[in-house]
């Protein structure tokens, strides 16, 4: 039986295990969303670079956090897992928002991942939240390569890159070494933001003998 999902393409990636939260405005989408309250379906995420990328998430509807006057809605939803685009309709038949049949991505969560890599990636990435200034227990986090990775500095190419790895091994490797990439430069950042903090102050030196 083919996967069939209505499409709501948007200049972002939705990660597996991801909340992200919708502001409903347009018509179409509007539609969408009732029809998936209406049969409990779920929908696809579909991930927009400079055209559709013909890849995206499967997502499903939490809550409906507001429902306004003119039929616009705020919702929150969870992402599931990563497809393939194999038709794309728009719109679909009776329909105003696009939709297709999907293939849903093959994932191996734990991959050859040995445990020397996962230690390595929760270190880089609780340096990372640190300088970021995000209070974070992460020993206390069910941490995965997805967890943090809107707030690394990813650019969307990269964060769609990272949808399409199919291990968990991959990803962290991945993610280990833009970490090792990015935290010396926000550390010559935040020494950077010090030195100019302290111009303009008055500075206690003591005098040279010469």
């Amino acid at each position: 039986m083919p996967n069939i999902l209505p499409f709501f393409p948007l200049k972002l990636v939705a990660f597996p295990g991801e909340k992200l939260n919708l502001h409903i405005f347009e018509p179409r989408y509007k539609q969408l969303i009732g029809d998936c309250l209406l049969h409990g379906t779920t929908f696809g995420v579909c991930v927009y670079l400079e055209k559709l990328t013909m890849y995206g998430t499967e997502v499903g509807i939490l809550d409906i956090s507001k429902t306004y006057e003119d039929g616009r809605m705020d919702i929150k939803t969870l992402g599931i897992k990563p497809f393939r685009i194999l038709s794309f309709n728009n719109p679909l038949a009776d329909k105003l928002y696009a939709g297709g049949e999907v293939e849903f991505l093959a994932d191996d969560p734990t991959g050859d991942a040995e445990q020397s890599l996962r230690d390595e990636f929760t270190e880089l990435m609780g340096d990372m939240l640190r300088m970021l200034g995000l209070e974070v227990d992460i020993s206390k986090e069910e941490l995965s390569a997805y967890t943090f990775s809107h707030k690394i500095g990813l650019s969307l190419e990269e964060e769609f890159k990272l949808l399409l790895m199919n291990s968990e091994a991959a990803r962290l490797r991945f993610l280990v070494q833009h970490l090792k990439k990015a935290l010396p430069i926000l550390i010559k950042m935040e020494d950077a933001k010090r030195k100019i903090q302290m111009n303009g102050h008055f500075k206690y030196l003591d005098p040279l003998n010469f």
